[in-house]
């Protein structure tokens, strides 16, 4: 048994090269062979949010906080919010991030492939991120 003391890693900025806006990413646990499983907490600002990326072995989303978007290529925009699970198929093209007017915090845990846990494409434009979301019966505005 390994236990990783709660700040004993250093938080991080989520580059530019991969997030639009605000975004802190707290490495959780590094894939240890002979599994392939890694895990960070991410926050988005309002507004943050990931560019278009995919994952080789898929994602697991946990949403813990705030409110957020998500959405996979070709799909309308769905609002997330703490306790949604949200699992994203290997190779599906996809962002997520926070809703305009507020945070949001998931658990992140992806597989490497190869020692590749994303590919990285084009950033989210502003008019993708402001389509409407496709919100379930009954959830409230965001």
């Amino acid at each position: 048994m390994d236990i990783q003391r709660n700040g004993a890693r250093a938080s991080g900025r989520g580059p530019a090269e991969w997030f639009t806006g605000s975004v802190r990413v707290d490495r959780l646990f590094d894939a240890q062979g002979p599994a392939r499983a890694s895990g960070a907490s991410v926050t988005f600002e309002p507004g943050a949010r990931t560019a278009w990326h995919s994952h080789p072995l898929g994602q697991i989303l946990v949403v813990t906080a705030g409110c957020g978007r998500v959405q996979r290529w070709g799909g309308p925009v769905e609002t997330i919010r703490p306790g949604d699970v949200v699992r994203i198929a290997p190779g599906e093209k996809h962002w997520h991030g926070a809703a305009p007017a507020t945070a949001m915090t998931h658990m992140a845990i992806q597989e490497q492939l190869d020692g590749k846990a994303a590919d990285w494409f084009e950033h989210v434009d502003d008019a993708q991120y402001a389509a409407s979301p496709a919100n379930r019966r009954g959830d409230p505005p965001n």
